[in-house]
């Protein structure tokens, strides 16, 4: 019995001699430094392609324009990283002002403009400031979209590298668009400003100056009263001046109360800067859901590639559109017409943000 002991006692030594052998052989110093052995995780990611090569690609498509880098992080995964922004561009909206809630511009049946209680309010405006009002401004959107990107490619046919589907997030800033007035607007928007004062003060009963707030020699007196009358009630007949924009589809409320009651008319008016902004918004953090097919660019080279993918970014829903005064037009407000009516029922439309993207791809090592 002894012996046998002994005996399988020499042969697990020897079995394990063997395989220390082979460890030492595949972790085995690779230069000349015997201080310097090859580091265990190292040898495994190069065993199994992790991190062991490196592309560079241009990107441009629906999400803008970037560049992004990707390694393998197995046999069928590669890892992408990467930033695109959406280039300036302008698109101009149209904002038509409204009266006493009656459109600026109106017809009649034979399609000829007719006097309206906007182009007399026009007429009288202009004797107080010397400035002529549009019936409308105009809006210059453009565009802000930028975004870090973390994708992760899946090829799931086997020896086959052409498909791939792919999965991870885009980040960025939660504005990606934004509307201000042309500069061309600036007057008309002053000149609506200064009207409202004014109308304010006829409705409200208030002098249009108080003297005595300039100069105490003329306390007690005032611009206004009884004898400009006249003047007070043609204000009051022509009512509010503004961008009407729908009605309000529930309360609006703050922590003082009830701001605007559901189904009352939204005017949009100028800030106290004379501007008129809209600005886009969604969730700053985005997922990515998505597919890719690629290739070759040149037929006997692996160096260059070209792919294109196709996916969704998923930017939390129905984005908001929210004017200077804290609106939000996709959510707070319903049947707003004209062109800006359109261009809110697009972004209804679009729960997610469709990407396409072109890439051209090289390899570094």
């Amino acid at each position: 019995m002894k012996k046998i002991i002994c005996l399988a006692f020499i042969v697990s030594l020897t079995l394990s001699a063997k395989a220390q052998s082979q460890d030492s052989l595949k972790l085995k110093i690779l230069n000349e430094n015997e201080q310097s052995g090859y580091i265990p995780v190292f040898q495994y990611w190069k065993e199994h392609n992790i991190f062991q090569h490196l592309d560079a690609s241009l990107t441009v498509g629906t999400s803008g324009i970037g560049f992004d880098v990707a390694s393998p992080v197995g046999k069928y995964v590669q890892v992408r990283a990467g930033y695109e922004f959406m280039p300036h561009f302008n698109k101009t909206l149209t904002f038509n002002l409204t009266v006493g809630g009656e459109p600026a511009r109106q017809y009649d049946e034979d399609g000829n403009r007719v006097i309206t209680k906007f182009d007399k309010m026009k007429e009288f405006l202009y004797q107080f400031t010397g400035y002529d009002v549009d019936d409308h401004v105009d809006m210059v959107g453009t565009p802000t979209m930028n975004n870090f990107k973390l994708l992760v490619d899946v090829f799931p046919i086997k020896n086959n590298k052409h498909w791939h589907v792919t999965a991870g997030f885009y980040w960025g800033p939660s504005q990606f668009a934004r509307a201000e007035n042309s500069t061309e607007a600036m007057v008309s928007l002053l000149s609506v400003g200064m009207y409202n004062t004014m109308y304010q003060k006829a409705v409200n009963d208030e002098p249009f100056i108080d003297l005595g707030a300039i100069d105490e020699k003329y306390a007690g007196l005032s611009f206004g009263g009884e004898e400009i009358d006249v003047i007070y009630n043609k204000f009051k007949s022509f009512g509010r001046l503004g961008f009407s924009l729908g009605t309000f589809k529930h309360d609006v409320v703050d922590n003082k109360g009830v701001l605007h009651q559901a189904g009352e008319r939204y005017t949009l008016e100028p800030d106290k800067d004379g501007m008129v902004r809209v600005k886009a918004k969604s969730n700053a953090f985005k997922p990515y859901l998505g597919f890719g097919y690629g290739g070759r660019l040149f037929k006997k080279s692996d160096d260059w590639k070209v792919s294109f993918d196709a996916g969704a970014m998923f930017w939390g829903g129905t984005p908001d559109l929210y004017t200077h005064e804290g609106i939000n037009l996709t959510k707070d407000v319903e049947n707003i017409g004209g062109q800006v009516g359109d261009y809110v029922d697009i972004f209804k439309a679009f729960k997610v943000y469709p990407v396409v993207t072109f890439r051209l791809t090289k390899t570094i090592f």
